[in-house]
């Protein structure tokens, strides 16, 4: 596959990342398919990709969504992601996160498709010893959430040794923003990002609940190293560039180095929004440690990434424009992504 063209099959790319990845990817000049079984996802999202509907467990349509389209290359976003929700339903997590990874994997064997970028997350650190956090920092997961994404990295190997796989993990901090081109944003049901419900809050929607405000943190409340949607976007295409040419399986930290409380957030959203956000003080949530951010050195020195828009403003700015022009979020269908 030449660097700008091949087919990608996108699991999950009719949700939030997955949706922005897949816009990037044809921009790009990469023919682009997504596999989604819109539990979490919008059919409006996909734009100008092929929509396949399907479930990431059923090994057998995955193998045909990679048969028939002719993809040499899987990027996987096709996952459950709260860390709260993982907590109250661990099985449930580990049926979608790492069963239905592991059938994806087989899929691919079979199918003999080789590139795989996996969306993993900075969850599996659990509470840091050090910051910013390096991919070096040990691994300890303080939720199910964390532990599956884990369990997929820890498997890579094996597939690669075995089946010719190579991958990259990318470990996300916090995706945030929206297209800047307006067709794409962030729409969860229920949503659980900060910046989302804030947004939502500014507008005399349900208030913002502040999760702790007793942490080690300056003003008291989480820390978090918040990218780009857009920023993920191209570390996913520089990511597949660098296994198609070659280049070793490996981990990176996505994230721009620079953390922000979720106060400086409200405060951040009541400056661009011009409305005060509504919120209420709520006990900590499990699984939240008091600061996590990234050291993205690593991604720099091998894949030459850096983000064009790692100022908060002008993430929160896309989200919000997004979302004054779509104030029920995506409308064709039902589903939530």
């Amino acid at each position: 596959m030449a660097d700008n063209s091949g087919t990608v099959l996108i699991t999950g790319g009719a949700g939030y990342v997955g949706s922005h990845v897949a816009k990037a990817l044809r921009t790009a000049g990469y023919e682009t398919v997504i596999f989604d079984n819109l539990f979490a996802g919008h059919s409006e999202a996909a734009l100008g990709s092929r929509l396949i509907v399907g479930d990431i467990t059923d090994v057998d349509s995955v193998r045909k969504a990679i048969r028939e389209s002719g993809a040499v290359a899987v990027m996987h976003f096709a996952a459950w992601l709260s860390v709260s929700d993982s907590i109250k339903d661990p099985l449930g997590y580990y049926h979608n996160n790492v069963i239905g990874t592991l059938a994806t994997l087989e899929a691919m064997a079979t199918e003999g498709c080789h590139y795989f970028v996996f969306a993993s997350t900075c969850a599996v650190y659990g509470e840091p010893h050090q910051l910013p956090l390096s991919e070096e920092h040990v691994t300890e997961p303080i939720s199910p959430y964390g532990q599956t994404k884990l369990t997929i990295e820890k498997v890579l190997p094996n597939f690669e040794h075995s089946y010719g796989i190579r991958s990259i993990s990318l470990r996300y901090f916090n995706a945030a923003g929206a297209d800047p081109e307006g067709e794409l944003g962030e729409d969860h049901s229920p949503e659980i990002h900060l910046i989302p419900r804030a947004l939502a809050a500014a507008i005399g929607k349900t208030p913002i609940d502040i999760f702790g405000e007793d942490y080690p943190t300056p003003d008291g409340t989480c820390l978090r190293d918040y990218v780009h949607v857009s920023d993920l976007s191209s570390a996913h295409i520089l990511a597949l560039k660098h296994l198609v040419s070659g280049g070793a399986s490996n981990i990176f930290n996505v994230g721009t180095e620079q953390p922000y409380s979720v106060k400086e957030v409200l405060a951040v959203v009541e400056r661009v929004t011009g409305y005060r956000v509504a919120c209420h003080q709520a006990p900590r949530r499990a699984g939240d440690p008091a600061v996590l951010y990234a050291s993205a050195e690593r991604i720099r020195a091998v894949l030459g990434w850096k983000p064009s828009y790692p100022d908060l403003e002008r993430i929160i700015n896309d989200a919000w424009q997004w979302h004054q022009k779509h104030p029920d979020g995506f409308t064709n269908d039902n589903h939530a992504g």
